[in-house]
């Protein structure tokens, strides 16, 4: 990333202290972030960041991951994981989202990462969720990705993973063209679904009103 500027530098300092307000609320607790992407396209599995940061982190450009460019999230995911006390990626794929629905499937790869921690965190910080089956406090921060850092930093470890994974999906299933859309409902991916029918990746129960009652079946 390109060199900042005096004035720059401390705006962007400035910024990053107002997403430190909620770290700074429990001084003397171990606090983890967590957020997810893929909640809601067509095809792929849904995936959960979990982050611990130092208290000390300081992590230029961390942000919301919508927030930010393709290439500035490539970037920070590995200054993420190089800075990070301790994270975890979990990831549940679509069958599983089929057979229990998006929110628990959700909630699975979010608790699976957590499980993947080596530091047992005293706070959880989540983005606008309370996740069941965790006996951790925590803390539901509507828009989270953009107020904590957190849970921005899990932001970008979760949405990069999946990212990755969709573009390997791409290279199997080319027709779907999901390294341009990662497997949202754009109108491109819908007219391949139309085309083509579903492939191994797609979610059956998010699928139904774009395929025929005769690919349902065969499905």
């Amino acid at each position: 990333m390109k060199q900042l500027t005096k004035e720059k530098l401390e705006k962007e300092l400035l910024r990053l202290k107002g997403m430190q307000e909620y770290e700074d609320t429990y001084p003397t607790c171990v606090i983890c972030g967590i957020d997810e992407a893929g909640r809601g396209p067509l095809a792929g599995p849904v995936v959960a960041g979990a982050v611990v940061l130092p208290r000390d982190c300081q992590i230029l450009y961390l942000n919301d991951s919508k927030k930010l460019s393709e290439r500035k999230r490539e970037v920070l995911f590995d200054e993420i994981k190089e800075k990070a006390v301790s994270y975890g990626i979990g990831i549940v794929g679509p069958g599983r989202i089929d057979e229990i629905n998006i929110l628990q499937a959700t909630y699975e790869a979010m608790r699976e990462a957590v499980g993947q921690l080596e530091v047992t965190p005293d706070i959880l910080f989540n983005d606008a969720v309370t996740i069941p089956q965790v006996d951790i406090l925590q803390v539901p921060i509507i828009k989270g990705d953009s107020k904590s850092v957190s849970i921005a930093a899990a932001s970008i470890l979760a949405k990069v993973t999946r990212d990755r994974m969709m573009v390997e999906y791409d290279k199997l299933f080319p027709e779907y063209e999901f390294a341009r859309h990662k497997g949202y409902g754009t109108a491109a991916h819908i007219q391949a679904l139309k085309d083509h029918g579903p492939c191994p990746i797609h979610r059956k129960t998010f699928i139904k009103k774009f395929i025929s009652q005769e690919e349902k079946i065969d499905q």
